[in-house]
Order: C-alpha cells, then sequence, then structure tokens
C-alpha cells in the first residue's frame, strides 16, 4: 500500500474517531461515524484477494446501514423534541431505533454475522483495528446516551451475543473468526452492565482492547492465522507463543490475571442491581469462551509436534515490535493487583 494512501487513511481515523467521541451533536457524531466507515474499507481491502474485497463490500453496507439509523433515530428525536444533543435522546422510538443501530456498529446478536466475515478477509492488523479501535466511537454514543436505551432489548442481545461467541468459536479452526466471536462474547458482558454503570463498560473495553492488541500483536509476529500453523509456531518462537497462552487465559478471565477484573466487577454490580439471574446466566455462558481460549492456549504452548522442525529458535525480533509487545502483554497479564485502585478511581 502507497505510504501517503497508508498516512491519509491513519489520519482519517484518527479524525473520525475524534469527532464522534468529543461532539455532542449528532449529525457530528454520525460525520464522524461515517469517516472512520470510509478509512478503513482501503485498509480491508488492500491485499486485493476476492475475500478481502468481499469482507470490505460486506462492512461497508452494514455501516451504512447502520448510520442511517443512527441518523434515522436523532431526526426523530428533533423533530418531536427539537433537540440535537446526544445526551437528549428521549423519544421512545429513536432509543430503540438506536439501540439497533449500535448493535449493528458494534456486531451484537442478531446483527453479528457480518463481523466474522469481515475479520477473516482482513489481515491481522486490520482486524486488530477492527476489533478495538473502529468499536470505541459507538461504544462512546452508547455511554452518552446509556440513560435512554432500552434496558430489556439490550439485555436481551447481551445474553445472546455472549452465548452465541461462545458457542459459535467452538468449533472454529480460524484463529481471526475465533477472536471474532470472542469479540462478540465480550461486547455482550459490556452492553449488559453500561445502563447501570457506563464507567465500567468503558473499563472493561479498555482492557479489552488491551488484551486482544496483546493476541494479535503476538499472532501478526509469528504470521500465524490458523490452529494448525500455532502448533509449529513454539519451535520458532517458544517465549512468545508463551506470552500468547497467559494473554489467552487472560481474554478468558481467569482469576490471576487482567481479565479477572473486568468480569468480577460486572457480575458485582449485576447483583447489587438485583439482576442475579443475568448475572448467573452470563457467567455460566462465559464457560463457553474458556473453553476456546483454553484449546486456543493447549495448542500454542502443550501440543507440539511429532517431529521436531528444523527451525533456529528466534530469541529476537523486530525490536519495536518486542517493546510493544513486553508492554501490553505486560498489562494484559498483572494489572488485577491495581484493582483496588481502579476501583476508586470509576
Amino acid at each position: 500500500m502507497n505510504p501517503y494512501a497508508k498516512l491519509i487513511t491513519s489520519l482519517s481515523l484518527l479524525l473520525g474517531t475524534t469527532i464522534t467521541i468529543s461532539s455532542n451533536h449528532w449529525m457530528m457524531a454520525w460525520t464522524g461515524l461515517e469517516i472512520n466507515t470510509l478509512a478503513i474499507i482501503p485498509l480491508i481491502s488492500k491485499s486485493h484477494h476476492p475475500r478481502a474485497i468481499e469482507a470490505a463490500i460486506k462492512y461497508f453496507l452494514v455501516q451504512a446501514a447502520a448510520s442511517t439509523l443512527v441518523l434515522f433515530s436523532s431526526t426523530i428525536n428533533a423533530w418531536h423534541t427539537g433537540q440535537w444533543d446526544l445526551t437528549q435522546l428521549t423519544h421512545p422510538t429513536s432509543c430503540l431505533l438506536l439501540t439497533t443501530a449500535i448493535a449493528m456498529k458494534l456486531g451484537l446478536v442478531p446483527f453479528h454475522f457480518w463481523f466474522p466475515e469481515v475479520l477473516q478477509g482482513s489481515s491481522l492488523t486490520t482486524a486488530l483495528l477492527l476489533s478495538t479501535v473502529m468499536k470505541f466511537p459507538p461504544i462512546t454514543i452508547l455511554y452518552m446516551s446509556s440513560h435512554s436505551l432500552n434496558p430489556t432489548l439490550l439485555t436481551t442481545m447481551a445474553i445472546a451475543s455472549a452465548a452465541l461467541g461462545g458457542w459459535m468459536g467452538l468449533n472454529q479452526t480460524q484463529i481471526r473468526k475465533i477472536l471474532a466471536f470472542s469479540s462478540i462474547s465480550h461486547l455482550g458482558w459490556m452492553s449488559i452492565i453500561i445502563i447501570y454503570d457506563p464507567k465500567l463498560t468503558l473499563l472493561t473495553f479498555y482492557l479489552y482492547s488491551l488484551m486482544t492488541a496483546t493476541v494479535f500483536l503476538i499472532l501478526n509476529t509469528t504470521k500465524t492465522m490458523k490452529l494448525s500453523t500455532i502448533m509449529i509456531s513454539w519451535t520458532k518462537t517458544p517465549m512468545l507463543n508463551a506470552t500468547l497462552m497467559l494473554a489467552l487465559l487472560s481474554l478468558a478471565g481467569l482469576p490471576p490475571l487482567t481479565g479477572f477484573l473486568p468480569k468480577w466487577l460486572i457480575i458485582h454490580e449485576l447483583t447489587k442491581q438485583e439482576m442475579t439471574v443475568a448475572a448467573t446466566v452470563i457467567a455460566m455462558l462465559s464457560l463457553l469462551g474458556l473453553f476456546f481460549y483454553l484449546r486456543l492456549a493447549y495448542y500454542s504452548t502443550i501440543t507440539l509436534p511429532p517431529n521436531s522442525t528444523n527451525h533456529m529458535k528466534q530469541w529476537h525480533i523486530n525490536k519495536l515490535t518486542n517493546t510493544s509487545i513486553a508492554i501490553i502483554a505486560s498489562l494484559s497479564m498483572l494489572l488485577l493487583p491495581l484493582s483496588p485502585m481502579i476501583l476508586i478511581s470509576v
């Protein structure tokens, strides 16, 4: 890809995200979302592979439909109340339409079909952007308008997302698809709590982005795309694979690692809100996700091929990549002891 084109798309992504997260007016928020959508499409389709082109078209169609719904929702609200402010969404139809539009943007069930296919058609770095940076503006809109969302619809979609994300990830062999279903499952956890504690949703999103970035950067360094190749990568980069295993267990939410913190806080908050049944169901559904994370961790470190491959062990890789992986991997595993400080700030 031309360096100038890459620079323009990167700056446009930054601009679109900044406009959306800093705007109070619905038209500005919509403009930021549109800039973001148009900026990521060249990055998805840059390999010119038929699957990449298909992914770009699917992404464009879904995001365009969701943006139209956002605009439609805000226009109906302005028509009835005269308000264009993000925090003043009060009309019931507008609230319902906005919940649906943001669910489409994020890939919540039942609007999740595009997400695994788009991630599978993208490169690992673009898949990382789609899983983290591109989710930030819609999450911000949810945060700003959390008091006016439809609670029943959101809770239903959240539990369905946690269930389907875990269930569909079980039989996948492509790592990008597994991580796509992992993302859908985590979005379920974020959206179930947004009405009761929006700051907790943001905290969950930040920690999820940190852990996902660790996994994607390690996979990008070892050039691993599917389960059969993850088994062989141990002989080339043993330290990276050991780090990958810990990052995956952190994503699964096992207690000594960072990933346990948001799940623990969400279950605690749901119990305080007397939603014990929802808390129990979503906690049980996280066991499905735990199964495929354990499978990935097992393949990355424990399962070795029967014959030793003639590879020199790579103890030194690209220094910049090495440093960034070391920093974010440490954060994605060791933040749990800081939870009292995080709780005070939240």
